[in-house]
């Protein structure tokens, strides 16, 4: 016997079931139960004693340190089609076609995963061939989809949108119904899931019922959550009651819908946010494209011009994921300055729009590493 083993077999046996969970967070209570010679209901008991103090977070044992960021949504598969000369309306189009994975939150998942945060999607995908795709991608990408929702006989969600020559979205049309699915019943059993993650990030795909669901489990768990809107549309999913909200992500069209009113100066869009703010969200950002962005601060909403284009806008699919990504990926990492976060989302979203992918390729662990203005995008 080395001085290891021995050193192991000294220790108690919740300790040397908690150190097997460390060095394999995965494993299962049965082969946890052949390593230590116990009985299964004993290692469930010692699983349970963890979980109480803290140790371990829920299932899949969850380690403190390790906590993902947990993204609840869409993940559709997307369709673009591009005009190879000036759009016409109401006639044949020459076109190219592409297709690749969607939707807001698995893209933001994608983002997150791609610049090295733990992360985990919850959704709902068909028993199809594109749900099947969908979830093998996201896998391979580094995503834990373990808690989605695979719903026989359902087709996986899709998203279609036609790009004119300038790669400019002129419609979009998208078939979201299998999200109906992710009820609070759905939810309740992703529970343990939900209070292990260090942030919730939601798009308002989500029944507006669901959407509340998180809500009152962020505010019960201490788990800090942000929303990303989705369209003008779908902004009545966001229930009135936004208290315990840390961060509410939507463009200029959406806080206007929100309100009910046109917002045509940047005193009427401030006045917006505190009525926000009133209904209980701590933070919002309103992205405002050409006129940069909004942001709420302790001095009141606070402004920052709109980042420098690329020389070729290739393809403007899912650059506001991007923009979201980065922004909660700053939030992850314990840096409350939405400055910066504004600023990384402004970086992400061109790198995203001077590439033909939904999510850019050159993302990698360390990007943010440098300041913004230093990160070389060529």
């Amino acid at each position: 016997m080395d001085a290891l083993t021995a050193q192991s077999n000294a220790m108690p046996k919740k300790e040397q079931l908690y150190e097997l969970i460390r060095s394999n967070p995965f494993i299962s209570q049965q082969d946890l139960a052949g390593h230590l010679g116990l009985s299964r209901s004993a290692v469930a008991n010692y699983i349970a004693t963890l979980v109480r103090e803290r140790r371990i977070l829920g299932r899949a044992y969850v380690l403190p340190d390790h906590r993902p960021v947990l993204c609840i949504g869409a993940a559709n598969l997307d369709r673009k089609l591009r005009t190879l000369g000036k759009l016409a309306l109401g006639t044949s189009n020459p076109a190219r076609q592409t297709e690749s994975f969607g939707g807001v939150a698995r893209n933001v998942a994608e983002n997150l995963a791609r610049l090295g945060a733990p992360t985990a999607l919850v959704t709902a995908v068909g028993g199809d061939s594109s749900g099947r795709a969908l979830l093998s991608s996201a896998d391979e990408t580094g995503i834990d989809t373990r808690g989605a929702l695979r719903v026989d006989g359902a087709a996986s969600g899709t998203y279609t949108a036609v790009l004119d020559e300038d790669g400019d979205m002129r419609v979009a049309l998208a078939d979201m119904e299998i999200y109906e699915a992710l009820t609070p019943d759905f939810l309740a059993t992703r529970e343990q899931q939900r209070a292990g993650a260090a942030l919730i990030v939601a798009d308002l795909n989500l029944p507006r019922a669901a959407v509340a669901t998180l809500l009152e489990g962020s505010r019960r768990d201490g788990v800090p959550m942000a929303i990303v809107a989705v369209s003008e549309p779908k902004i009545d999913r966001l229930p009135r009651d936004l208290t315990g909200l840390r961060l509410l992500i939507l463009n200029l069209g959406e806080l206007a819908a929100r309100a009910g009113r046109e917002l045509a100066t940047d005193a009427d869009i401030a006045a917006a946010c505190d009525e926000l703010q009133r209904d209980g969200v701590q933070d919002v950002i309103v992205t405002r494209g050409a006129r940069g962005v909004m942001f709420t601060g302790a001095t009141g909403m606070r402004m920052l011009d709109a980042a420098a284009q690329p020389s070729e806008i290739v393809d403007v699919t899912g650059a506001g994921d991007a923009f979201a990504a980065a922004v909660c990926w700053t939030l992850y990492n314990g840096e409350p300055d939405l400055e910066l976060a504004c600023r990384r989302g402004q970086l992400l979203a061109a790198m995203t729009i001077a590439c033909a992918q939904t999510v850019c390729p050159q993302l990698a662990p360390g990007l943010f590493d440098a300041p913004v203005q230093d990160i070389v995008t060529d």
